[in-house]
């Protein structure tokens, strides 16, 4: 018979304190807070430099320079040149928070924002830059200490995970969720700061990073539990809006009084706990389901307290792969019975309340794996149960090299529920990939970061999948490039029906660039697709034989085409740019159609243009 180990309160608080975040069930009871920018008035004392405008665009071809528009919503740093302009703090502090917005660069610019004023996460137009250092784009930036040799002042600095930043003038999102250092009540620190998980374009690029102290540029080297959001403004041209601050300022749940029961057995539901005699029982200092128990299917019952600090709703998630779990509090079944997820909230008083955890393991086959999550009013979601345990069977990813593997052919979901199932995707050491559908000839997907994840494709026995890795521009549902119309407003097609499409393959040049060849409408077509410099777009050159009257390529689709220059659009609110580099003397046109707006060129034996991401 096993007993676990009494473990100490402060081992129990240790665990409490680490945040866990899935990228798919993140919740925050706290309510946001909008900065509506109509004003500077959120901001303290704000220099000349900063103005609230209704709208930005940027020079791809002139540094530290962007264009406003008359309005409000959009905050804009334009400083005359760099160094001129001044740092802007926030009129309100903060502590643990979480800051969600979008931002622009000028070309060759530079900012930065600081959680409390003192660790600055980097923002720079990396556009072009193949490699990832603390001062790029998304890097937390390095501390500094002159009294270290010279060229080592920086160090502990963190380059972001991947390259998922995107061209100047294009809105980049970005999502921080910070933890602020922790002090006793002498003010002497207990805990350092964290990154708990920074997020860029949609890709996860830092996570659970400890800060040991404020970073180079700090407003302070002395740390505190609160401070200001500060915003660098003497490096450059640099644009925000939706901007969304986030507080979390009340204390946790705590656990106490734990003592365990386990039933061996398989258990669909709960038993009579009275009739069965339990295998093993005694204290617990922490939540775990790690009990080293023979059993390989058994019931884990925990009783003990929680003390709430802090009146309100509670939300409870319980995570039990292979199993079932219940959670009860203050005599309440928050949580029901139910297989693998299960979640529930509850009004909790302030005080000591009776609780109860369930945890059944009736899968043989599965690893014990119990994760119970809480959040409540202003208080971040966070892990309750034993950080040590896993969630279940872990599959090592098998993520795809492009320098080992540059084409890989697999079905790719797109979203709106479409499976390409002759997908092409075509990787570059510059970590700037995308994917062309065979069946249709067009391109599906462009991405920036990691190539690919195999797993879902050669795991197992496999569904013949791949994923995407890295911060992904989808260009639509994959339809025919080139169709005949008899007007410029004539529908495009939605499928293959009447146009004679056949796919010929590709073949690769001395880069291992492919082209691909097919016939469509009796004509024979090179869709030829190369990597412009550093990875800054992609080039499509298409060329045409036999060609036919009334011939139209579609460049692009969405919701909002924009022409800023001649032959120069922004596409989806300023998502990425499309470059008209060889029209072969056509005229192009921005219609629209169903509500949307495509961008329609006619075309005899060519067309070349380019996607700036």
């Amino acid at each position: 018979m096993y007993k676990p180990p009494i473990i100490s309160i402060k081992r129990l608080v240790a665990a409490c304190a680490f945040i866990v975040y899935a990228a798919t069930a993140q919740k925050a009871s706290s309510q946001p807070n909008r900065l509506e920018l109509q004003d500077l008035s959120a901001f303290q004392n704000p220099g000349k430099s900063w103005q609230v405008v209704g709208d930005v665009t940027a020079t791809l071809d002139k540094e530290n320079k962007l264009n406003t528009s008359g309005g409000t919503g959009v905050l804009v740093n334009l400083p005359r040149r760099k160094g001129a302009g001044k740092d802007v703090l926030t009129t309100f502090e903060h502590g643990d928070v979480d800051v969600e917005l979008d931002y622009m660069m000028a070309k060759g610019s530079n900012s930065g924002i600081y959680l409390q004023g003192r660790y600055e996460l980097q923002l720079e137009d990396s556009w072009g830059k193949t490699s990832r250092s603390a001062s790029n784009n998304g890097g937390i930036y390095e501390r500094w200490d002159t009294s270290r040799p010279k060229g080592q002042e920086g160090y502990q600095g963190y380059a972001p995970r991947q390259n998922a930043g995107r061209a100047p003038g294009l809105w980049q999102h970005l999502k921080i969720s910070f933890q602020a250092p922790r002090f006793d009540a002498n003010g002497k620190k207990i805990e350092n700061a964290k990154m708990l998980r920074v997020e860029l374009n949609g890709v996860p690029i830092h996570e659970n990073v400890e800060l040991f102290g404020p970073t180079r540029g700090a407003i302070s080297n002395e740390e505190a539990a609160n401070g200001p959001l500060r915003i660098q403004g003497d490096h450059g041209a640099v644009a925000f809006k939706n901007m969304v601050v986030t507080h979390f300022v009340k204390p946790r749940l705590e656990l106490t009084d734990l003592k365990y029961t386990i039933y061996p057995g398989r258990h669909e539901k709960e038993p009579f706990y009275k009739d069965i005699p339990p295998e093993a029982e005694g204290p617990s200092g922490i939540l775990t389901s790690n009990l080293n128990t023979e059993a390989r299917q058994f019931l884990l019952r925990y009783t003990g307290s929680l003390i709430v600090k802090e009146p309100g709703e509670y939300t409870f998630d319980l995570t039990t792969p292979g199993g079932a779990g219940v959670v009860r509090i203050n005599n309440e079944e928050v949580v029901p019975m139910k297989y693998w997820n299960g979640t529930g909230s509850v009004k909790l008083p302030a005080g000591k309340v009776p609780v109860e955890v369930v945890y059944s393991k009736y899968m043989d086959w599965a690893q014990p794996a119990m994760a119970l999550y809480v959040s409540g009013p202003d208080l971040r979601k966070y892990l309750i149960s034993d950080k040590e345990v896993g969630l279940t069977d872990v599959v090592d990813p098998i993520l795809v090299d492009p320098q080992e593997k540059p084409i890989l052919r697999s079905f790719i979901d797109i979203p709106g529920g479409h499976r390409v199932t002759h997908a092409v995707s075509v990787g570059s050491p510059e970590e700037l990939h995308y994917t062309y559908d065979m069946d249709h000839g067009s391109l599906v997907q462009l991405w920036r970061g990691g190539f690919l994840d195999a797993t879902p494709m050669w795991h197992d026995r496999g569904d013949g999948s791949s994923r995407a890795i890295g911060s992904i521009q989808h260009l639509g549902k994959p339809t025919l490039s080139i169709a005949r119309l008899a007007s410029e407003q004539a529908a495009w097609a939605t499928d293959t029906t009447g146009s004679a499409y056949r796919q010929r393959g590709y073949r690769l040049n001395e880069k291992e660039e492919p082209t691909f060849m097919y016939s469509v409408y009796g004509a024979n077509v090179q869709d030829a697709i190369s990597l412009l410099q550093n990875g800054q777009g992609i080039q499509r050159h298409i060329s045409l034989q036999n060609t036919t009257n009334n011939l139209y390529v579609r460049l692009v689709e969405g919701e909002k085409i924009e022409e800023m220059a001649k032959g120069m659009y922004l596409v989806d609110g300023k998502s990425y740019y499309v470059r008209l580099d060889d029209a072969d003397g056509a005229k192009p046109v921005v219609r629209n159609m169903a509500g949307r707006q495509e961008l329609i060129i006619p075309v005899r034996e060519k067309l070349t243009y380019s996607i700036l991401f």
